[in-house]
């Protein structure tokens, strides 16, 4: 349980999570290593439908895997609820796709989510509210936020409003934009900041958590405007890991030209699309167009990521490692 504090003034505990301080408009949000300084979480994605595709049969295997592990909380990568969001704080989707699903002891851990696509065609502001927080204590959503555990920080970005289809081409879809427009200055305010706290950031590692895709072989492949506009500032702010739903696969893709691995978890719940393709196989490490979820395991000197499927078997894994020291 961390300590909510804005400067030297303590203002106390909140629902078991802790807003530390503000950078810019990016609320801090801590969480402690554990006694042996390793963290550990588990990540979902595009998951919220009632139970069905199977998502309540991915949940049981995230709690097992996620007990077994101690792990320290979940990441949702978005499309918490479909097809249309939420319509308000009460409604039953709420229960029905997250509180009644997500039961098993190993999952009673906070909640860190963003918003998918999905998300933003019901009321955001639902998802958002801290009326949500008290029926789960678990729930927390916001737009964009940092979650900062020492060793590694994690930068939760909002990357719905970067996408121009969903302004230009909604084809019939009705989108909540409030809060969000006049969209280019939103843009622009959540770039300045998010570039400003990774700048800032003293965390050993970085993850950056989206809903979209930067780089993916699946369905939806990559995102331009995210490619543009926000690849540049993670590249050169050294973050580590890109982590994305909204393809519903499994995969890791590392690329010639960034030293980010781009890795996808949105295998929550409806999947199988059959449609994979990448220019350059030797760049697409592992590709699974299945259900599943991924966990991360962290220590100051190394990260490892494992893929699952809905089964709780391992698909792939991969690690890699930094210096403990730097040598000047």
């Amino acid at each position: 349980m961390a300590v909510v504090w804005n400067g030297l003034l303590v203002l106390g505990l909140v629902l078991g999570f802790c807003l530390v301080s503000s950078l810019g408009e990016l609320e801090l949000f801590a969480e402690s290593p554990k006694g042996d300084g390793s963290l550990a979480f588990l990540v979902v994605g595009d998951w919220g439908r009632r139970g069905n595709y199977n998502q309540t049969e991915v949940a049981h295997q995230m709690g097992i895997i996620g007990e077994k592990l101690d792990i320290d909380f979940v990441v949702s990568t978005g499309d918490n609820f479909y097809e249309d969001g939420l319509t308000g704080v009460d409604d039953p989707a709420f229960q029905e796709s997250f509180v009644n699903i997500y039961t098993h002891p190993g999952l009673q851990k906070q909640w860190y989510s963003v918003l998918g696509n999905h998300d933003y065609r019901g009321d955001v502001e639902a998802q958002l509210s801290p009326i949500l927080r008290k029926m789960d204590s678990r729930w927390l959503c916001l737009r964009s936020f940092i979650v900062n555990a020492e060793i590694v920080e994690l930068f939760f970005v909002d990357t719905t409003p970067f996408v121009d289809k969903y302004f230009t081409k909604p084809k019939g879809d009705v989108y909540d934009w409030s809060g969000v427009l006049p969209r280019k200055r939103y843009l622009s305010n959540l770039l300045r900041d998010v570039d400003l706290a990774l700048r800032e950031s003293r965390a050993k590692w970085k993850i950056v958590v989206g809903h979209h895709t930067i780089k993916s072989a699946g369905h939806h492949k990559n995102t331009d405007e995210l490619g543009a506009q926000f690849l540049p500032i993670i590249q050169a702010n050294n973050v580590d890991l890109y982590i994305n739903g909204h393809d519903h696969c499994l995969e890791r893709i590392e690329t010639s030209d960034s030293p980010i691995q781009f890795l996808t978890s949105g295998g929550g719940s409806k999947s199988w699309r059959g449609d994979v393709s990448w220019p350059n196989p030797k760049e697409l490490k592992f590709y699974y167009d299945g259900q599943g979820f991924m966990t991360v395991q962290v220590t100051e000197a190394e990260i490892d990521v494992v893929f699952y499927d809905i089964e709780g078997r391992v698909l792939h894994q991969w690690s890699t490692a930094k210096p403990l020291f730097s040598i000047i």
